[in-house]
């Protein structure tokens, strides 16, 4: 139940803890229950979730930006309706019950087991579509799922729970099975995640709250920042390229994560790129309107300001004293370098763009890769190119998990106009510092236990003294076949009786059952050692001041604090945001000393 607003916040912490620990419980209930419906029972959960999703998509998505402020209606119903009927169809046909997958050549057998209850984080960013997802994969992986909703899009998020969780009741779920908080604090979310009943993460949200999921002692697919820049090379369709990054970019205002925030030209085409992007409504600023526009819409964390995500350019533009073209739809600032010294290189959340020109596309791969280094590694990028040789190199060399070509980084991203899986979660890996690289699907809440039949025997112990018989191996394609039997979702099993007579006999053949430790015997002292002369220890030559850094990001940080070491930073050291966040939280930068006057 939620509390009375103008609750003192110590009051509304601790009762944001205890709903979250009361709803956690609840689901561990609703989750043994979950375990033992059957593929059919699953498939009809979701059904009904889907069903009841889809024809409140537009009512769900006026909600959103009513509550939040951000994007715009018809995206958002967009975006709902992908997680109802795009996700819902992908994920439809998978089996999650049961046995899920025969190997006959290696004789095993994969059976699916839901990973337990999910303590999902949702966004303010995207709110109600990313709840119709979350729900849908957690309820078809057999998983209870409680909510947490950003504390400024908790009415939206609420009611979409409400709905689904209604739907999934009706269905046949148990109580608790699809459950959300409505007090919701920070302390009651990281409440929700440190629950022991609590078996996964999947959190959506902010580098810090990330973060959090990844302390609370819990698996956890966390989301890093994205940074996505897009390459249009000198072979493209200019005209398609700039249309497809002016659409990912002004799509829901551009607060995707996945959106395109750089674009990176190749000079011999950079004119007509330019001329294109006026053309469709891109305005170009001018060296003081980017100084004006960037001192309001960055903070000094480098991290966008609020008030003006997810709004539209001209919005932005008449926020910031900006006057700009009726038909404006994207603000683009030219700029020459990446990091602190400019500010509109970071990931904006909302309709505005950087731009570069290179020489080529060895100079625009290593501009991107510079782009995505202070702020989106691992996450997103596009090439806009006709040259396929050009655009492997950069599926080779690109620190970004997913390379969308010739289409909105936005939508191509997440498996609306691409065949990646359709997903609202995007995974970054290790460069993003995410445990997996993948769009996150119900098979990432799976654990997968396996069967596995002898496929040769095990060597013999050849007696002392005696050489080791050689035997023939059997080829695999000899063993018996699996048996045969139809795909169940319980298979059948051996006895109380007879499986307890197997581990009793292969414990005695390991020696375990005996009671009596052998014991320990002590090893023979050492002979003595001669003594050795130990020279007299040189000194150290005078040691060198430190050079800063000339860049640092959150990977050269971890590597910092695990070294024990120190990492020196200048005036001109470029530091992403999440390496400072996470350097300063170990106490591992160094000031470097100015240099003296003579």
């Amino acid at each position: 139940m939620a509390v009375d607003p103008h609750t003192p916040p110590s009051d509304r912490d601790l009762a944001s803890i205890q709903e979250a620990r009361r709803l956690a419980r609840r689901a561990k209930v609703a989750q043994a229950e979950l375990a033992e419906f059957s593929q059919e029972q699953i498939d009809a959960l979701v059904d009904a979730v889907a069903a009841a999703a889809t024809p409140q998509a537009e009512a769900f998505a006026r909600l959103a930006v009513d509550e939040t402020g951000y994007g715009l209606v018809a995206d958002k119903i967009q975006k709902n309706l992908f997680a109802s009927e795009t996700v819902y169809r992908f994920i439809r046909p998978m089996r999650t019950v049961g046995v899920v997958r025969r190997d006959q050549e290696r004789r095993v057998v994969e059976i699916a087991e839901p990973f337990g209850v999910v303590a999902a984080i949702v966004p303010s960013t995207n709110p109600t579509s990313t709840t119709i997802y979350k729900v849908l994969i957690a309820l078809k992986a057999r998983c209870a799922i409680v909510l947490s909703p950003h504390p400024s899009a908790v009415g939206c998020i609420s009611r979409v729970a409400e709905v689904l969780g209604d739907a999934a009741r009706r269905a046949g779920a148990p109580d608790g099975a699809v459950s959300w908080m409505t007090t919701v604090t920070l302390e009651g979310t990281q409440e929700l995640m440190r629950q022991r009943e609590v078996a996964v993460i999947l959190a959506t949200g902010g580098m810090g709250l990330v973060r959090a999921a990844y302390s609370a002692g819990k698996p956890a697919y966390g989301v890093g920042p994205g940074n996505a820049p897009a390459y249009i090379e000198s072979t493209a369709d200019v005209k398609k390229a700039v249309r497809d990054i002016i659409t990912g970019k002004t799509f829901d205002n551009g607060v995707l994560c996945s959106s395109e925030n750089s674009v990176v030209v190749d000079e011999a085409v950079a004119g007509e790129v330019r001329r294109e992007f006026v053309q469709q409504g891109g305005y170009f600023l001018s060296s003081p309107e980017m100084d004006l526009l960037a001192k309001q819409l960055v903070t000094p964390q480098r991290l966008p300001n609020p008030a003006l995500v997810g709004k539209t350019a001209r919005y932005i533009a008449e926020q910031v004293g900006l006057t700009v073209p009726p038909d404006t739809r994207v603000l683009i600032a030219p700029l020459e370098g990446v990091g602190r010294d400019y500010p509109l290189s970071i990931e904006k959340l909302c309709p505005v763009l950087s731009f570069y020109v290179v020489k080529d596309w060895r100079e625009g791969c290593a501009r991107c890769k510079a782009i995505l280094r202070y702020g989106g590694m691992g996450h997103t990028m596009s090439i806009h190119s006709r040259n396929e040789a050009i655009i492997l190199e950069f599926g080779l060399k690109k620190p970004a998990f997913r390379i969308c070509v010739n289409t909105p980084t936005t939508l191509g991203s997440i498996g609306l106009t691409t065949g990646l899986a359709p997903a609202m979660t995007l995974g970054c890996g290790g460069y993003g510092g995410n445990i997996t690289s993948d769009n996150i699907t119900p098979q990432h809440l799976l654990n997968i236990k396996r069967l596995a039949y002898e496929l040769r025997p095990a060597p013999a112990r050849p007696e002392a003294g005696t050489a080791a018989p050689s035997r023939p191996v059997p080829a695999a394609s000899t063993a018996p076949a699996l048996p045969q039997a139809p795909l169940r979702d319980e298979p059948r099993g051996l006895g109380a009786a007879p499986l307890m007579q197997r581990i009793d006999q292969f414990l005695k053949s390991r020696g375990i059952a005996s009671a009596a430790p052998a014991p320990a015997v002590a090893p023979a002292p050492a002979p003595a050692a001669a003594p050795v002369s130990t020279p007299a220890p040189v000194p150290p030559p005078p040691a060198e001041a430190a050079r800063p850094e000339e860049f640092i990001c959150e990977d050269d940080v971890r590597q910092a604090v695990r070294k024990g070491r120190k990492l020196v930073v200048g005036e001109r050291t470029i530091v992403t945001p999440a390496a400072r966040d996470l350097g300063e939280q170990h106490h591992v930068f160094v000031q470097a000393e100015l240099p003296r006057p003579s």
